[in-house]
């Protein structure tokens, strides 16, 4: 996907979680994640949407810590969170394209990063708030998901701080039935490696529709289809949180 594209999506997803989140009301409990009301919610997403922009904004080089808003609450918190979305938007639609700053996992560009890293966070955490409104999600194109897993596994479970470890050496396949997109995961005791490939015997398979992979991937949903040594799957859902 390009970046125009993820910029897009996060206009839309951003909007989307606004709406839910101001339907639930902030002191509604968030079914996907159970510890935090709905208000938590926007504070984090849009102190994240803030942390994202500054980046960008000013160029900046180096990590700073993230700092969620205090006080707000209600219909206030809710507004809040409309500006801080339509500040990263508009920070990332206005930002030069060979902009220089910091970054956290491996991109074209630290353009193409941030565009593609705040819509994947808003689709998520939109979710989370469509799941205390209640009602279904809204849906995401096959696409987008596609590329969401690919940002999971090949991005965030790449780096050090991944727990999705085994004592010895197995292999986790994931498949999309949809875009017919494939992944192999080798677990070891050191961080998961995962190409873009059918290449390895696995001893499980995750399958399904990107959509639902993707959600489930997150946590957000069940796993489709689990095919093989189950213990894999549940390795998953109990250490692979970010």
């Amino acid at each position: 996907m390009e970046t125009a594209e993820f910029l897009q999506t996060l206009e839309t997803e951003g909007r989307l979680l606004a709406a839910a989140a101001e339907e639930a009301g902030t002191d509604t409990t968030v079914p996907t994640c159970p510890k935090w009301q709905v208000g938590d919610l926007l504070r984090h997403t849009g102190a994240v949407h803030r942390w994202a922009a500054a980046y960008i904004a000013e160029r900046s080089t180096e990590r700073r810590p993230l700092v969620e808003p205090t006080g707000l609450d209600g219909a206030g918190l809710v507004a809040w969170y409309r500006d801080s979305h339509r500040h990263l938007v508009g920070t990332l639609a206005g930002a030069a394209p060979d902009v220089e700053c910091f970054t956290f996992l491996p991109a074209p560009s630290p353009l193409a990063f941030w565009a593609r890293r705040q819509a994947h966070e808003t689709a998520v955490h939109r979710v989370d708030a469509e799941s205390a409104r209640g009602g279904g999600p809204t849906s995401l194109t096959p696409e987008f998901a596609t590329d969401g897993i690919d940002e999971l596994l090949r991005g965030f479970h790449a780096r050090p701080r991944s727990r999705v470890r085994t004592p010895e050496a197995r292999v986790l396949r994931i498949r999309t039935e949809d875009t017919g997109a494939v992944w192999t995961v080798r677990l070891s005791p050191e961080p998961p490696v995962t190409t873009r490939d059918a290449s390895a015997e696995a001893a499980c398979e995750l399958s399904g529709p990107a959509e639902q992979l993707y959600l489930a991937l997150w946590n957000r949903a069940p796993l489709p289809n689990v095919t093989g040594d189950g213990a894999l799957a549940t390795l998953w859902r109990e250490t692979s949180g970010i």
